[in-house]
């Protein structure tokens, strides 16, 4: 038996185990591996992190309401026919509803801004897209936002650019798509968006740019006011300056291409269409006559709804008045031709025609221009009654009527005309209005019934419509020294009264006090001119 004998002290030895070394190849793609696994998991995490925080922003978003300036809306004022007389109110705005702008002007506003409207969530990064691509290949110059996204911006917004603004524009945007129907919000937007020339809104552009009411509309036209949106501002002197109307018209066409394309219109209706003409601008400076017109409406109109006229301005009306603007027009024209006033002098002229029997007012001249005299001779002006109780008092319908003038020894041009309408109806009285109708977002408020009362009881019937019966009438006591003059002309249809007045101007505080006409017999032929002419053009004689 053998025995191994170990020396003290010995170690055992083991054997050693080299680490096999790993390529670095191997090593790179294992770190790229540990890298893109970090990337994704922290990419993840800040998209759900993203995602957290937009459904919390989301559901934390109230749609608020509009902002003052653009509920705040204006009245309009127009005459007997329909013409635009002017307005009050601090913008240019009226609202109407959906149901009242034509369904190819809707069409138009769509397909000219947010062609993608009635399907899209509110937002559109396809829009994005095509805008960016737009304006760096220099094609037609297309928005960004969609439609919902402008109303929100437009309405409900402040203008401050920022990016949380324009984050919290987009929540909106979303938002409001889904609380709300695509018709409500393109109503919305119609009412506010701003079309250049003082306009916000389909119904003051209809206007401003066409004269019509936005219900009135065709396609060529809505199609024009749709391609305007995009740059009213440079827009708004299309008809009046040449190269802004020619870049207007292949926007236009662009607008009804993309109408075709959608097969909203026909190709007869796109091959049909025809560039519209427009109304001039800047418009001419009516405000001289207008504003009278407008300042006897308001008060009217206010006091028949029982409201302040600062309410009016701001209530979004359309006030229907009695007057005939182009016979205004004529008037102001003709009375321009007056005589001469005496050296110091200022010579008044008022006229007033107004319906017989039935009290509407069709002419109100009260002065020259309202920017330099606000005060109104026709309704407020005073003229010394001298004559007129015996010119009326020697007819028999005139003898009842001029009771309506004993208790005034200087009855206005307005009350005097409307003691001699009632000469010239036979003794049938009718009290002067000036407002037809009141109107808003479509519901008639008021309508005008004439106030009438038998003066004379039993009288003659009235003269037939060609029957033209005149007075003249004068307070002073000479040729030299007449110092009021009035002469009415009438037949069944209208009553025409012209007053003429003169005065020394008020100087510091030195009040104005009556003066002598400075050629009575030339001022009663200018005044029969004037009445004559005034009856034919408004009565249609």
């Amino acid at each position: 038996m053998s025995s191994t004998t170990e020396a003290p002290g010995a170690v055992d030895e083991k054997p050693v185990r080299h680490r096999r070394r790993i390529p670095l190849r191997v090593r790179t793609r294992r770190r790229r591996a540990r890298w893109i696994r970090r990337a994704l998991i922290t990419a993840l995490t800040l998209l759900l992190a993203l995602c957290t925080a937009v459904v919390v922003a989301y559901r934390l978003t109230v749609v608020p309401a509009p902002h003052p300036e653009t509920v705040m809306q204006s009245t309009v004022f127009l005459d007997t026919s329909g013409q635009y007389l002017g307005r009050r109110g601090p913008v240019d705005r009226q609202d109407v509803p959906l149901s009242q702008v034509p369904r190819e002007v809707q069409d138009a506003v769509i397909a000219a801004e947010n062609r993608s409207f009635r399907t899209d969530s509110g937002v559109s990064p396809s829009a994005i897209l095509r805008a960016a691509w737009s304006t760096l290949s220099g094609a037609e110059r297309q928005g960004g936002s969609t439609i919902t996204q402008q109303y929100v911006k437009n309405a409900l917004l402040t203008p401050r650019q920022s990016l949380s603004r324009k984050a919290r524009e987009a929540l909106i945007a979303v938002k409001l798509d889904r609380t709300c129907d695509k018709d409500t919000i393109l109503q919305g937007y119609l009412n506010t968006v701003y079309f250049g020339r003082g306009a916000a809104g389909i119904e003051s552009a209809a206007r401003n740019y066409f004269g019509v009411d936005a219900k009135d509309l065709d396609l060529s036209q809505g199609a024009a006011l749709a391609a305007i949106i995009n740059l009213p501002s440079y827009y708004e002197r299309v008809g009046a300056d040449a190269k802004v109307t020619a870049t207007l018209q292949k926007r236009w066409a662009w607008v009804l291409d993309g109408m075709r394309g959608a097969g909203t219109i026909t190709a007869g209706e796109r091959a049909s269409a025809v560039f519209p003409a427009f109304r001039f601008y800047p418009p001419g400076d009516t405000d001289g006559q207008r504003q009278y017109l407008i300042d006897t409406a308001a008060a009217e109109a206010a006091d028949r709804l029982g409201i302040t006229q600062d309410q009016l301005a701001r209530g979004g009306y359309t006030v229907r008045t009695t007057f005939d603007i182009e016979a205004q027009d004529d008037t102001a024209q003709q009375v321009g031709h007056a005589p001469p006033a005496a050296r110091g002098t200022r010579l008044h002229t008022a006229v007033v025609a107004m319906v017989p029997g039935d009290g509407a007012v069709r002419v109100l001249y009260g002065g020259a221009d309202y920017a330099r005299q606000p005060f109104n001779d026709a309704v407020a002006g005073a003229v010394e009654a001298g004559s007129a109780l015996t010119r009326l008092r020697a007819t028999e319908p005139g003898a009842v009527a001029a009771a309506s003038l004993v208790r005034t020894a200087t009855p206005s041009p307005l009350r005097l005309a409307s003691a001699y309408a009632t000469a010239s109806a036979r003794g049938t009285y009718a009290k002067p209005y000036t407002v037809a109708r009141i109107t808003r977002g479509g519901r008639t408020l008021y309508s005008a019934r004439p106030e009438t009362r038998d003066l004379l009881p039993g009288a003659t019937a009235r003269p037939a419509a060609t029957d033209v019966t005149s007075y003249t009438g004068t307070a002073g006591s000479g040729a030299t020294t007449t110092r009021t003059l009035w002469h009415t002309e009438s037949d069944r249809r209208l009553s025409v009264t012209v007053a003429l007045f003169a005065e020394y101007p008020a100087k510091g505080k030195k009040a104005a006090t009556p003066a002598h006409l400075s050629d009575a017999w030339a001022a009663t032929g200018f005044a029969a001119g004037v009445a004559q002419r005034v009856r034919e053009e408004a009565a249609g004689g």
